[in-house]
């Protein structure tokens, strides 16, 4: 496969966790890679020819288990490079993803194997995401709960977001809100359903779009 290809793979993927419909659309995934549909067609054609995904004309595309398999390996990958980019070579948790989405595409897989072993076979990215292991199976038995879900006097720790594009990350770093950080909420306004809480020792306000995007491991 080529760079292009794995991209649809994975995009494919990542709409597939969120949604209920067996097969995803051209439209959304002509949305997600930035793509026209008709593009998007024909790629889907060339990937069920080698038998990575099913197509069907006016219903989209799902992920065949060779598909799976090879989305789930593109995913490893990147995400253990945020991890050592973050960790060995101090790279911010908002600069990572972009390199990281240059380094998935390395085909090794004595390197990753290697990476994985290197790091110490980290279970989540520096966003809070699960990493599968070299068998494509994720492991995720966090007692975890949207920020925006939980209730007053409630506490617990930031392990990860929704939204990882930097201009988002930037803006949980300012106000003190990263991975491992203590949380507990103090107040919600009924009026716009932002919350105030205490994140380590700082009292903060945050809209009720943030905290939908926050996930938080419930003490």
């Amino acid at each position: 496969m080529n760079t292009s290809q794995e991209n649809y793979l994975k995009a494919i993927y990542s709409l597939s966790e969120k949604s209920d419909s067996e097969f995803i659309n051209t439209s959304s995934i002509a949305h997600k890679l930035n793509m026209k549909p008709a593009s998007v067609t024909e790629m889907l054609k060339k990937l069920e020819v080698k038998k990575l995904v099913e197509y069907k004309k006016y219903k989209g595309a799902k992920l065949s288990e060779k598909g799976s398999q090879a989305a789930l390996n593109i995913i490893r990958k990147h995400r253990l490079w945020e991890v050592f980019l973050l960790k060995k070579l101090h790279f911010k948790w908002d600069e990572v993803h972009e390199i990281a989405e240059q380094l998935e595409h390395i085909q090794s897989k004595e390197l990753t194997d290697r990476l994985d072993d290197f790091l110490e076979n980290p279970r989540f990215d520096p966003h809070g995401d699960p990493i599968p292991d070299k068998h494509g199976i994720i492991t995720d038995n966090r007692n975890t709960s949207l920020l925006s879900e939980m209730g007053v006097k409630q506490s617990g720790t930031m392990t990860g977001v929704q939204d990882s594009s930097s201009i988002f990350l930037k803006y949980l770093e300012r106000i003190n809100i990263t991975l491992g950080q203590k949380i507990e909420v103090l107040d919600k306004m009924d009026f716009d359903g932002s919350i105030i809480l205490v994140a380590g020792e700082k009292e903060v306000s945050i809209s009720a779009q943030a905290a939908q995007n926050i996930i938080i491991r419930i003490n």
